[in-house]
């Protein structure tokens, strides 16, 4: 009798106590489940963090054994160093031209598809393939293309103008840098243009109609209807892109490998040179360090830039 009670208090829906036992049992377990992803985070951030800030005040160089401490040389190295100064603006130029002309386009090409037609989608599909395929592939391609005698580029220019055209695109200034841009615009402007095209296919209709009705021209439209909408996924758009194009680094590779000499210096491709190629790892490590304080400056604009209408 007391077992079938004890059963019928059970049954009764009231929900029992938990021993201690258990509850330290759970949360054992939950610590479990958890260890592995923290050891593997510490493993692949934590310790290359710590050990590059040693690898700051140490002289880690390959070519001479030993790492004495050296203070802050490595940093005095980097910012005396005149290529690292010029790859600073390379970087800076590149990025700026990279992304205002993929701004353009994209905008531009988005407006045009913004409406819906017959065979939209077919032209959207071809558009973005692009963005698919390797910044290896793509420089290679455009070398191809670019590279004298064997590219095409210059025996369509001169069948176009009427005469012969000889320019070294990967070799000479300023066409090496038009080159790189070329490719660049060629990969990313599908990235402008698919979140354009997101922000103005977002924009209620009937406000179109309503600037119809008044009369309202295509500038004024644009400018007081338009631009106001997508604003906050233009600056989506030019954020993400800017701190991608900050690290361009496997089109310059391929394309021009700094050249010539280091007329095509990317701070990217400058640290890969100075750490990877004459192993200065101190040095490297030291302006990349540098680079990345740079770069979280431009982040910090750009995300409170980002932030500032939601936070209206």
């Amino acid at each position: 009798m007391a077992h079938a009670a004890a059963i019928g208090d059970n049954r009764s829906g009231m929900p029992q106590r938990r021993l201690p036992s258990a509850k330290k049992s759970d949360r054992q377990f939950k610590w479990l489940l958890v260890t592995p992803a923290v050891l593997l985070i510490l493993a692949i951030s934590i310790y290359p963090l710590v050990f590059s800030i040693w690898v700051l005040f140490v002289n880690y160089d390959f070519q001479i054994p030993g790492h004495a401490f050296v203070g802050l040389k490595n940093f005095q190295q980097v910012v005396t160093d005149p290529v690292f100064r010029y790859s600073l603006w390379v970087t800076v130029a590149l990025t700026v031209a990279n992304v205002a002309i993929e701004f353009l386009l994209g905008l531009g090409i988005a407006m045009l598809l913004a409406k819906s037609f017959r065979g939209r989608g077919l032209i959207i599909s071809i558009i973005i393939v692009p963005l698919f395929i390797s910044p290896v592939i793509v420089g290679q391609a455009w070398a191809l293309l670019l590279q004298r005698p064997f590219g095409p580029t210059n025996y369509l220019l001169s069948q176009l103008l009427g005469h012969e055209v000889t320019i070294g695109w990967l070799t000479e200034f300023p066409f090496n840098f038009i080159a790189l841009v070329v490719a660049d615009v060629w990969q990313w402007t599908p990235f402008m243009f698919v979140i354009l095209l997101a922000g103005l296919t977002a924009i209620p209709p009937h406000v179109y109609e309503a600037a119809e009705l008044d009369g309202v021209g295509g500038w004024q439209v644009f400018r007081h209807i338009t631009v106001p909408h997508i604003a906050p996924m233009m600056m989506l758009a030019i954020t993400f892109r800017l701190l991608d194009a900050i690290r361009m680094f496997d089109t310059i590779f391929i394309m021009t490998g700094g050249g010539p000499g280091t007329q095509t210096y990317t701070t990217s491709f400058y640290l890969y040179t100075i750490g990877f190629a004459q192993f200065h790892l101190s040095r490297a490590t030291a302006g990349a360090w540098i680079f990345l304080v740079l770069t979280l400056l431009v982040i910090v604009f750009l995300v409170r830039r980002l932030l500032k209408p939601e936070a209206k």
